[in-house]
């Protein structure tokens, strides 16, 4: 090894789900949105000018963050807006974990967790969860550096009712805790802890346009809390780079927030959909873990899901699954429109025939 590479940070990276450049398939692996973004937001792609990408962006990314408080109901103090969620909670990492404390999160959940604590060399412990999958409160009320978790669960699905996630608030006043809901548009309306912001100044919860709002592809995440919480991940921001967000994402973002009516009808045709072919997948034997995200968690006894895995991407049909102890006999399946759905159906109750 040269002597240069001494002082590499060397770091086992984060592993996204493929993205297959045929489009004769079925991709149900990366929980995308199945449905096009609202129309509002395709008029306003035609708008973008030459003028609008030859400038630097807004730097502050007011027109984004006054329309999601005005949608939340908070203040613009209390938004902060990254390049897709991933850049908020990076940026959260960095502003908040850093201290000699192990920060908790769960063993099984977003493997980005552990990449970015190893990255920016945050001490971590990895709860496990329950045997039922479940996030137990009393596993964090202990000493620590920072809690994170997502809500749902990710690649579980399941949802930690509010009672609990006060109960871990509580329980640590002196850290700040993270509650990721990326998918919790699926979750019903009670689901969301962003009514606990005003009760507890550290609680932070972070958003993505990448799952509900159809809009993977343009990058765009967000984090309320309280206003020192914010200021704080403004000032780490504004430290290694000032223009996060491009003008178009900026543009088209607004328009996705204004348009709520498209927003709550895509979100309950994916809802709808989920339920049913989990009954579905009920009837093939699957154990289908409780579901309150736009993918489900399903394995059978009848054939390995890495198996599954395999026969189903030879069928242009795209899973996701992985080797992983404890979970490594299920299938992280994506809900797509009730055509793919019923695809699917069929695909599997031939391969268990």
């Amino acid at each position: 090894m040269s002597k240069w590479e001494d002082n590499v940070r060397k770091v086992e990276p984060y592993v996204p789900g493929e993205q297959p450049n045929d489009t004769n398939i079925i991709k149900l692996n990366t929980n995308e949105n199945p449905y096009p973004p609202s129309p509002m937001v395709m008029k306003a792609m035609q708008e973008v000018t030459e003028e609008g990408l030859r400038k630097y962006p807004d730097p502050t990314c007011s027109a984004l963050i006054d329309a999601l408080a005005d949608y939340h109901k908070v203040n613009s103090a209390n938004v902060f807006v990254g390049v897709g969620s991933d850049d908020v909670i990076a940026t959260a990492f960095m502003t908040f974990f850093h201290s000699d404390k192990k920060i908790l999160f769960p063993d099984i959940s977003y493997s980005f967790y552990s990449v970015w604590a190893s990255m920016m060399e945050i001490p971590f412990e990895k709860v496990p969860l329950a045997d039922d999958f479940t996030i137990s409160p009393e596993d964090y009320k202990k000493e620590n550096g920072g809690i994170i978790f997502p809500n749902p669960n990710a690649p579980t699905a399941m949802l930690l009712e509010k009672g609990a996630i006060r109960e871990i608030l509580d329980a640590n006043p002196d850290s700040v805790v993270i509650v990721d809901e990326a998918y919790v548009d699926f979750s019903g309306e009670d689901a969301s802890v962003l009514d606990l912001i005003p009760e507890y100044e550290n609680l932070l919860v972070t958003r993505t346009f990448s799952k509900s709002r159809s809009l993977a592809g343009l990058r765009i995440g967000y984090a309320i809390g309280n206003e020192k919480l914010i200021k704080y991940m403004s000032d780490v921001k504004y430290s290694y780079n000032s223009y996060t967000m491009n003008e178009t994402s900026l543009k088209l973002g607004v328009e996705s927030v204004k348009d709520d009516a498209y927003f709550k009808k895509t979100c309950d045709a994916i809802v709808n959909t989920r339920e049913n072919f989990t009954k579905e997948l009920l009837k093939l034997g699957f154990n289908v873990l409780p579901s309150k995200a736009n993918f489900v968690f399903a394995g059978t006894d009848k054939m390995p899901a890495s198996e599954i895995f395999a026969k189903a991407r030879e069928n242009h049909i795209f899973f996701r699954y992985f080797a992983q102890n404890r979970i490594d006999n299920f299938l992280r399946i994506t809900i797509g429109t009730d055509e793919d759905m019923e695809r699917v159906v069929r695909f599997l109750k031939d391969l268990l025939a």
